[in-house]
């Protein structure tokens, strides 16, 4: 295989920064924790020490109650620059991530040496996206690339240890895969609905395969279900109708699942975002807070 790889993600737009947000389940309040025109961040992740971001092609660390006075670089040795594909290990100090050699890493949270986790042979890049609440198995999504195009979008699980490699979707250009809180359930987004692209909706399914059930219904393009810890709440990204992939700088809607109504969300934000905004799971361990970020211009 032809190795692609991706360079860090910066600024497209003139005068354009990110902003972290904060956003409450519980008083609707949405603060702004940090903002930067000097590094683009992306994806948060919710860890006991804080925020973790990537910009840049490294980890970032945030504080969102310190006014942005405590950012600082998490020092990993013997991982390539990383994209915004980053999750928590349940149950241990680590972090998975996806670097943009198309292979993913484990590695200590707080910083240490890495381990690449998948094998290199495989005829297709390794983009993370969930854990299994035991840490023991991780769903990806396989892309198949040539001369820059997507030739094949597909789900695949791992145990951690990188044995049992096998495919959950097949050629249903599907992404943001991501166990439900009890291990019953894999969320993801999927084109299998619809007969032209455009159209992802949420979905969930086992991890046998079996059982796929469509959760959203409307003529948006759906990304990125993230179920709360509690398993009470869910939100995910929003894209307009007729969107393919998921863009950065759209004006996206962020949607708020409450108590498993899927066909009733909330959209809670309206910003200029996409790619980068909430690629992975961002809430708080007692599901009462989750983190984005925006990318506004002037």
């Amino acid at each position: 295989m032809a190795i692609t790889v991706f360079p860090p993600r910066d600024f497209a737009i003139d005068g354009q920064r990110c902003r972290v947000h904060v956003y409450d389940v519980v008083t609707g309040s949405d603060r702004v924790v940090f903002e930067t025109d000097e590094v683009l961040l992306e994806a948060p992740n919710w860890a006991p020490e804080g925020l973790l971001l990537n910009g840049g092609g490294v980890l970032w660390l945030l504080d969102p109650d310190s006014s942005g006075e405590d950012f600082v670089e998490v020092p990993f040795t013997g991982i390539p620059p990383i994209n915004n594909d980053h999750v928590l290990v349940p149950k241990s100090g680590d972090i998975l991530l996806s670097a943009n050699d198309g292979q993913i890493y484990r590695a200590p949270r707080t910083g240490g040496e890495g381990t690449r986790i998948t094998d290199p042979a495989d005829p297709f890049m390794h983009f993370l996206h969930g854990v299994s609440p035991d840490g023991a198995w991780i769903a990806y999504t396989a892309l198949s690339i040539e001369d820059g195009e997507v030739l094949s979008a597909d789900l695949r699980t791992v145990r951690i240890d990188g044995s049992e490699d096998a495919p959950l979707t097949t050629g249903q250009v599907a992404d943001g895969s991501e166990w439900s809180p009890g291990g019953s359930w894999i969320y993801l987004n999927t084109e299998q609905f619809s007969d032209k692209p455009g159209h992802a909706q949420i979905a969930r399914m086992r991890r046998d395969r079996s059982g796929l059930e469509q959760l959203t219904f409307d003529d948006r393009v759906n990304w990125f279900p993230h179920p709360s810890p509690t398993g009470r709440d869910a939100v995910y990204i929003s894209f307009p109708p007729g969107t393919n992939g998921h863009p950065a700088d759209v004006e996206v809607e962020l949607r708020l699942v409450r108590g498993g109504h899927w066909r009733h969300p909330e959209t809670v934000a309206t910003v200029l975002g996409g790619q980068g905004t909430i690629n992975v799971n961002s809430w708080t361990s007692d599901g009462s807070r989750f983190a984005y970020v925006d990318y506004p211009v002037g």
